[in-house]
Order: C-alpha cells, then structure tokens, then sequence
C-alpha cells in the first residue's frame, strides 16, 4: 500500500476529505520522528513500538567488487509489534 492508497482508504473510512486526511497521516509520522529523535522510543499499545538503536561500525563487502568496506556506526529505528497486532495478521 502507498501513502495515497492509505489516504484514500483513511478518506473513506472516517468520512474526512482526501486533504484532510493526508495533514493528519503527515502530523502523524512528523510527532513519531519527533518523539523517537527526543526520547528514542515510542510505544503505541496494541499497535507496537518504535526505537532507535545504535548499531556499532562493522566490516563489510562492496558488492559489484568484492572489495572489504567499513560501515559506519549509526543509528536505526526497529518496530517491534504489539500483541494485538500479530494476532490480527495471523
């Protein structure tokens, strides 16, 4: 599903205008981004958490070369889901 597909679906499901629902999905991912930069963590019961990790530098290969490179240490966001969630997917 793209972004437009799901303010489509958002559209139609709480009777809110395309535009409407587009600022709330971007509102939406700008306080998760600002949440998870701030704290480092944001957890939506039901729904699943979001954190940032640091992964450490590490060795690695160019794949067209096959010449070692090393990767720089950096952060990642890991989305663990909630219970609810996997047992809607299931």
């Amino acid at each position: 599903m793209t972004k437009a597909e799901l303010i489509t679906a958002i559209a139609k499901d709480t009777e809110l205008t395309k535009a409407d629902a587009e600022r709330t999905i971007n509102s939406f991912m700008s306080q998760i981004s600002k949440t998870l930069k701030k704290e480092g963590k944001l957890t939506l019961t039901g729904f699943g958490t979001f954190e940032v990790v640091k992964r450490k530098k590490r060795k690695g290969r160019n794949p067209q070369t096959g010449q070692p490179i090393t990767i720089k240490a950096h952060k990642v966001v890991k989305f663990k889901p909630g219970k609810s969630l996997r047992d809607q997917i299931k």
